[in-house]
């Protein structure tokens, strides 16, 4: 089974063309709800791992990998951590694997704050427009086609809310200090255009007993909808080797 985790903002839709890719390939991929963790009441970094990992074993599948993005990778890696025996590769693209100061992680949980109100209370429009217009996600402010629709998000919205609070960056410690725990494969993807991340990852990585980092020529921090045959291309191959 492959459990395939989005962004920020983001919807299980969003992985509906790898799902596909993957599906031809005879991969089960099952695209996960992330805000349904947070329907109900706040989940920190760590409860969501035990849950998620507990909803993982509960499928009774012996094979399973995990894919994660940008936030969705950051949670990945929280699950890989709480029990890597549980799976036996993942993917992670675009993420961070934390290291921030005291004083950057306040700045990072106040920022995230702001946009936790904007998502709870704002016109959901015009949320998703400041969103989708920052540098990072969208450089070139053109319109990346294989994503969900966003407006259907806005009935989740205080689960969106809710994410931007309990699974801030400025609540995340240094995952690198823990990455020796982590024996099975790890493919690291960034994008050849977002710099940050890509310098990131390049830190992160040597950390990883069996970690491979690749940058997609090209793209920037969306990698798996910027370039998507590039990626599900990578993914496929990284998983026929074992």
């Amino acid at each position: 089974m492959i459990w395939c985790l989005h962004g920020a903002v983001g919807m299980a839709e969003d992985w509906k063309e790898l799902s596909a890719t993957l599906g031809q390939g005879g991969h089960v991929v099952r695209r996960v709800d992330l805000w349904r963790f947070l329907d109900c009441c706040p989940m920190e970094l760590d409860e969501f791992a035990k849950s998620f990992c507990e909803e993982v074993r509960a499928s009774g599948d012996d094979e399973n990998v995990l894919v994660g993005y940008s936030m969705g990778g950051r949670l990945a890696l929280h699950a890989l951590l709480e029990d890597a025996d549980l799976f036996r590769a993942a993917v992670i693209v675009s993420a961070h694997p934390g290291g921030l100061d005291e004083k950057e992680k306040i700045i990072r949980m106040a920022g995230d704050a702001e946009w936790a109100g904007k998502a709870l209370v704002g016109d959901w429009a015009m949320f998703l427009k400041e969103w989708d217009g920052q540098a990072v996600l969208n450089p070139e402010g053109g319109t990346l086609e294989g994503l969900g629709d966003r407006m259907q998000l806005k009935v989740r919205r205080q689960a969106v809310a809710r994410s931007f609070m309990d699974w801030s960056l400025g609540k995340q410690g240094d995952l690198r200090s823990r990455f020796e725990e982590v024996k099975v494969p790890v493919l690291w993807v960034t994008g050849e255009r977002d710099g940050k991340f890509t310098g990131l990852a390049k830190e992160a990585v040597p950390y990883l007993e069996e970690g491979r980092l690749e940058v997609v020529e090209g793209a920037g921090h969306r990698v798996p909808w910027e370039k998507s045959e590039e990626f599900g291309a990578l993914v496929e191959e990284f998983l026929a080797r074992f």
